[in-house]
């Protein structure tokens, strides 16, 4: 499984401007092919920095998912809500146990 894990920035005011974005892009990752979870969430202590996690099948399936015009589409919403220092890692992990 690939896990994508990390953080954007944005100005806290353009929070509400970006929400239809994001909502889009999210609810059409969520229905892609190899796509297992995919979230945005706003830090409650710090307005403006959203944690994002994807969790892929596959690196196919990744790759897949960054020629989806909906991440397209997505990324050219990012200079008009001024989206900054994204900060994202890709891990590669086995098998997955809960705690």
């Amino acid at each position: 499984m690939i896990l994508v894990i990390g953080t954007v920035r944005l100005p806290p005011e353009n929070l509400l401007a970006a929400r239809t974005d994001i909502l889009a892009m999210v609810g059409a990752s969520r229905a892609e092919e190899g796509c297992l979870e995919y979230c945005y969430a706003e830090d409650v202590l710090e307005p403006g920095l959203i944690h994002v996690k994807e969790i892929w099948t596959s690196r196919e399936a990744l790759r897949a998912h960054f020629a989806a015009w909906r991440l397209t589409a997505w990324r050219s919403a990012w200079p008009r809500l001024r989206i900054s220092d994204r900060k994202l890692q890709l891990c590669e992990i086995g098998c997955p146990e809960p705690i």
